[in-house]
Parts: structure tokens; C-alpha cells; sequence
């Protein structure tokens, strides 16, 4: 079945873009256009799309609020952020309602496309430089409190950080159980131990807490002892944004 995508635009011009490049790729059908975050929220009730692409500045108001009432009202369908706002806070709120990823209107065609597919598939696409500013600005305030960084969380297993650290890399269940050598089961129970420690609902807000809390600056012990090629100074939360090589 093609992914069922709605889209959330007040203006006509891009709405009518993104049908036209959508309508090539044959495994991806619009299903309804909004032109604003409410009607977004009752036509996503309506035809329950696989993916809202939203926008987050609409005449009614923001598509963060739109993005929190598609979720409470449909919580498979996953948004994806489209915007012309490389903005930190922006992206945190947008996590925060429920969005899984967060792209800039500058994105190329063909790598629009792959996000769309990408967060149907369940990985979480986030916008190269929102991610350096994040990490940017958490090393900043961390030098201000003389803080070089959080490598482990409270309460999170040595597991638990491995799986978390594969999450904000992008990967999906089967991707991360293939890398860490566990069964995809043993991966989705990790993942639930993980949301309810850190008090997330998601794979987004997972690895944006990843990020505040220092730990893509650095390889945790086990994943180092796993694969001793990966470097400690890697960034692994840009290394499969936006990406479609």
C-alpha cells in the first residue's frame, strides 16, 4: 500500500509543489490538503493519513498545536515538520507535541521524499543544523556550569544507553538489533524501558533528550568496546538526517 500523506500548508503555492512532486513517486499518495492547523487536525481525523507534512506558521496559528491535536487524535499517523524555521526552541516544541522529525523548506525534492519514507518506516529525520545548534548551545551552558557533558543517565542500564545512542542516530528496531547483535524484541523492550525512565513517548523526544543531555558527544564504554572503529568525537545524531546518498 503507498504511504497515505496529508498536507498542511497555508499556502496554495507550496501545497500545490509538494501534490506534484509527491505524484511521481508511486508509493506515495496525497490523500487531502489543510490550510490551516485546525482543519489539518479534522482531516487527519477523517482519512487517518501515515504521514502529516506540517507546517508550523499557519494564519490560524502554529503547526505545533496542530501537531498535537493529530496525535492525541491519531496517534500512528506521524508528522513530519516542513519549515523555513531553523529555530532550536521551535524544534523542542515541536518534539515535545509529538512530531518525529523536523526538516527545512531548503531540503532537496529527492531527500524530502526519502524523509517521508523514513519517518513512515519509523526513524526520526531532523535537520542537520538544528542538530548543531543543539549540541552548540548544550556545550555552551555546560562550559558556563562546568559541565564537559553527560555521558550516562540515572537509572539507564548500560544496554538502555547503547539502544538510546542507535536512536538518535536514526536507526530503526531492526537496524539497531542487527548492530548490537539482539533480537528486535529484546530492542522494543529496551525502547519501552527507555520511555517510561526518561518519561518520553517517542523515538523523537528520545533522542532530543539524547542530545540536551551530552550523550551523541560521545561513544558510551560499551558501544566503543563493540566497535572500536567509531570514533569518540563522531557526532551520531547527524550522521543519518536529511541524508540520501
Amino acid at each position: 500500500m503507498p504511504i497515505r500523506v496529508l498536507l498542511a500548508d497555508d499556502q496554495v503555492l507550496t501545497r500545490q509543489g509538494l501534490r506534484v512532486l509527491l505524484s511521481r513517486e508511486p508509493d506515495i499518495e496525497v490523500v487531502a490538503e489543510a490550510s490551516t492547523g485546525r482543519e489539518a487536525v479534522e482531516l487527519a481525523a477523517r482519512y487517518r493519513p501515515d504521514v502529516v507534512l506540517m507546517d508550523v506558521v499557519m494564519e490560524d496559528g502554529d503547526g505545533v498545536e496542530a501537531t498535537r491535536g493529530i496525535k492525541q487524535r491519531c496517534p500512528t499517523t506521524q508528522v513530519l515538520i516542513l519549515t523555513v524555521y531553523a529555530d532550536q526552541d521551535l524544534f523542542r516544541r515541536a518534539v515535545a507535541a509529538g512530531a518525529v522529525g523536523y526538516v527545512l523548506k531548503d531540503i532537496s525534492p529527492q531527500n524530502l521524499v526519502n524523509a517521508i519514507r523514513a519517518v513512515h518506516a519509523g526513524k526520526t529525520m531532523v535537520n542537520p543544523g538544528i542538530v548543531r545548534g543543539l549540541v552548540e548551545d548544550i556545550q555552551r551552558r555546560a562550559a558556563e556550569q562546568g559541565i564537559t557533558g553527560i555521558r550516562r543517565a540515572h537509572g539507564l542500564t548500560e544496554r538502555e544507553i547503547d539502544v538510546l545512542l542507535e536512536v538518535s542516530q536514526g536507526l530503526s528496531d531492526k537496524e539497531i538489533a542487527a548492530k548490537l547483535f539482539l533480537s528486535e524484541s529484546t530492542v522494543k523492550t529496551h525502547l519501552r524501558s527507555i520511555y517510561h525512565k526518561l518519561g518520553v513517548r517517542n523515538r523523537a523526544q528520545a533522542a532530543a533528550w539524547a542530545v540536551e543531555k551530552g550523550l551523541v558527544n560521545g561513544m558510551p564504554p560499551s558501544s566503543a568496546r563493540e566497535n572500536p572503529r567509531l570514533s569518540s568525537t563522531s557526532n551520531p545524531a547527524t550522521a543519518r538526517t536529511q541524508r540520501a546518498r
